[in-house]
């Protein structure tokens, strides 16, 4: 079947042949290297299961959106003059990201089991990190979608004592290799979330949330655009942003919203029961404390009350 390239395709392949707009690309003085993990609760449109898995009427034209602000975002950081891109499919089970819509030069991470889960592949070469389509945390009261890591299992993931963000997660990850996030999006409350954490890295909210369900959209293509912008200002000031660290060694807290998790995983000589639904867990590092978030989140021998 023969079937038509929507507008917003055609122009963001164009654009990064060519450039486009107002974004003109700069000749680097040396490799600038940016990681941009990818998720799909905080894409422009987003609102329900419907456009987040396969399963669902919406999940292929969503997909296609989510892969344009990837590259929305590779352009606006080319423009700034990075020069080298990773980007990690972070969403679901991992292989949302049409592959072939992406320029040759890029390197993509897919699919799971993977230490550095949703931050694969990430190492202190890089000289910042991007979020796109990202999501409040599941103790915030609003945000569309919100959860942290896994909306089945986890109802709190705390770092050193503070409940976190897959953001801010991801970001103490990237920061204990020296890397800082520089650019992040989602909808309204999953952007004043990461900001009160990380602090004045540039942002776009791409929608306001009106509940769990619902939100007030931007259209994809006035998403992209704004994402190229974002993309492009935080490159021209990657030198502004820092690392952001957590105190050595690291601890990790989650609360299951089942009893038996947290009974059975405490059978680990290194792992404290806290209460009924809680765990402990310290590690070394943020390297150790990922490896045991993976396998919190990929290991599920049915555990249910």
């Amino acid at each position: 079947m023969i079937r038509t390239v929507p507008a917003w395709l055609v122009l963001g392949a164009a654009a990064l042949l060519l450039g486009a707009g107002k974004i003109q690309a700069q000749t680097p003085a040396h490799p600038l290297k940016i990681y941009i993990s990818v998720d799909m609760e905080g894409v422009a449109g987003v609102v329900t299961a419907d456009q987040l898995g396969p399963a669902g009427f919406e999940y292929e034209r969503f997909r296609r959106f989510m892969t344009a602000e990837a590259l929305a975002a590779i352009r606006g950081a080319r423009a700034a003059g990075a020069t080298e891109f990773v980007v990690s499919d972070s969403h679901g089970n991992g292989e949302s990201l049409l592959v072939d819509l992406f320029p040759k030069d890029v390197q993509i991470v897919r699919a799971w089991p993977r230490h550095g889960g949703m931050m694969a592949g990430l190492d202190s070469s890089f000289a910042g990190a991007m979020f796109i389509g990202y999501h409040a945390s599941t103790t915030n009261p609003n945000g569309v979608r919100a959860h942290t890591i896994s909306s089945a299992h986890f109802a709190r993931v705390a770092l050193n004592g503070n409940a976190v963000t897959e953001g801010e997660f991801n970001a103490a990850y990237a920061g204990a290799a020296g890397v800082p996030v520089i650019f992040a999006t989602g909808d309204d409350a999953a952007v004043r979330e990461i900001r009160s954490r990380l602090g004045n890295i540039e942002s776009v909210e791409t929608k306001k949330s009106l509940g769990f369900h619902s939100a007030q959209t931007l259209t994809p293509d006035e998403a992209c655009e704004r994402i190229a912008a974002g993309a492009q200002a935080a490159v021209a000031r990657v030198h502004d942003f820092k690392p952001y660290v957590l105190k050595t060694p690291v601890t990790l807290e989650v609360t299951f919203k089942n009893y038996t998790p947290a009974e059975i995983l405490s059978y680990l000589r290194s792992v404290q029961r806290v209460d009924s639904h809680t765990i402990r867990f310290v590690g070394k590092d943020m390297a150790e404390i990922d490896d045991f978030m993976q396998f919190l989140d990929h290991y599920n021998p049915e555990m249910a009350p």
